[in-house]
């Protein structure tokens, strides 16, 4: 029996992967970061912090397999630096963190087109936060690259609505890797993906979600 840590846990991808996990009988303990209080069943343990103060809480956040699911947009952050604090400085965080505490696998929902040398911000942060924990010396690294994300928000993205309208209408002529995804499609590749006992860095473009 494992003990699993999520971060994102009430975002698109996020909430569908909790219910996975506090289903699951892979897990006996679901350890659940979040900025606020929320309602969930006794298998999981609540840490209610501030991700700049991740320090203090350290002693709480001891798990074999690590969920990231953060994620924000230049629209919501409003300004780049506000975006890379949510993109890269919490992610990279929580990874140092949970891998002092003895983490095995981490898992890392990125994007498509993430990539370091992007002359695109966002696929840049994006493809800089993986290369940097691919460093730090996890057992097991998994980056997962959806396409856009298709769920309901509980806020409204106007490119995100227009873009899901272009999908429907001309999804027979976009290649599969291009596609919109379900969020509970990437939940349930990253849950699957954590319990396959494989090591190394390893990344999963959206197509290869799909197929889970």
């Amino acid at each position: 029996m494992k003990t699993a840590l999520i971060v994102g846990a009430t975002g698109l991808v996020g909430k569908n992967l909790l219910d996975l996990l506090l289903q699951s009988d892979e897990y006996n303990k679901v350890i659940v970061i979040s900025r606020q209080a929320l309602s969930l069943p006794t298998k999981a343990e609540l840490v209610i912090t501030d991700y700049k103060t991740l320090q203090n809480d350290v002693d709480k956040l001891i798990a074999d397999d690590v969920f990231c699911c953060l994620g924000t947009t230049i629209r919501k952050a409003k300004t780049k630096e506000a975006f890379k604090e949510v993109d890269f400085d919490y992610p990279l965080s929580i990874a140092k963190i949970t891998l002092e505490k003895g983490a095995k696998h981490f898992l890392l929902v990125s994007a498509l087109g993430a990539n370091a040398n992007s002359s695109l911000f966002y696929n840049k942060v994006k493809g800089e936060i993986e290369q940097a924990i691919s460093t730090l010396g996890f057992e097991s690294f998994s980056v997962l690259r959806p396409s856009l994300l298709l769920g309901e928000r509980s806020e409204q993205r106007a490119g995100e609505d227009a873009a899901k309208l272009f999908y429907k209408i001309f999804g027979l002529l976009i290649p599969k890797k291009y596609k919109g995804i379900e969020a509970k499609q990437v939940a349930k590749a990253m849950f699957l993906i954590a319990n396959d006992k494989k090591s190394g860095t390893r990344v999963f473009e959206s197509d290869a979600l799909q197929d889970f």
